[in-house]
């Protein structure tokens, strides 16, 4: 069962939000102001969902020490101030989503529901537990649980977020033929704007951190991992 920590002072919209997203299954757990948010930094959740206005810590303060905590960690924010700086400024601390308000509650579980399988895979909640096995890229090692990955000396690989979601992406359907366009629905979202380019530049990173991998290049068309 995926855990989601919600920060939001508005106690009406709390309420409502928490009520929808215990709905789809999810351990929710909510506070109303940023110094309770806080003292759970250190007892992480699968995904924080953040207003940006609270009192006493605000929600630049505690992606801040989140992301101190744990980089990889997703992070939603909401806010009703100006939605393009908000947005920008996000971004730029490690925000994975965004949501201006007024938003429909509805809108935020689905965000949520294509973030945590974004980041922790598709399939069954109840394989995400600390027994769930590694997978193996020869020479690799991906553990998902914990978002690492090994080489074939038992050394830590240092990938970004997006780096191990397209690993993974790529590990989890190893032997098919990828098209960029999928990749990138797949990998940033069916919200992203921009060209398919940037999955070429992502595997090239991915490449350079990790010599050994058999990712072949299917010109005009995608990707093929091969194990």
């Amino acid at each position: 069962m995926y855990s989601i920590y919600l920060v939001e002072d508005e106690m009406n919209l709390n309420q409502v939000l928490s009520t929808y997203l215990a709905q789809e299954g999810w351990h929710l757990t909510s506070f109303t102001d940023g110094a309770q948010a806080r003292e759970a930094v250190k007892s992480p959740p699968h995904l924080w969902i953040l207003d940006i206005m609270l009192p006493g810590v605000d929600g630049y303060q505690l992606i801040r020490e989140i992301k101190s905590e744990n980089a990889d960690l997703p992070v939603i924010f909401i806010s009703a101030r100006d939605a393009d700086i908000d947005r920008i400024v996000g971004l730029e601390l490690g925000s994975d989503d965004y949501l201006a308000k007024p938003f429909l509650p509805r809108e935020l579980v689905i965000r949520t529901r294509k973030l945590l399988e974004r980041v922790y895979g598709r399939g069954s909640e109840d394989a995400k537990g600390p027994g769930r096995a590694a997978i193996h890229v020869s020479p690799y090692t991906i553990e998902e649980q914990g978002r690492r990955v090994r080489d074939g000396q038992d050394q830590p690989v240092d990938l970004t977020s997006k780096e191990f979601d397209l690993l993974a992406y790529f590990a989890a359907h190893s032997g098919q033929l990828l098209e960029r366009e999928q990749v990138l629905r797949r990998v940033w979202g069916d919200d992203y704007f921009g060209t398919d380019r940037v999955v070429d530049d992502l595997v090239r990173r991915l490449r350079k951190k990790m010599p050994e991998l058999r990712l072949e290049t299917v010109y005009g068309y995608g990707y093929r991992l091969v194990n």
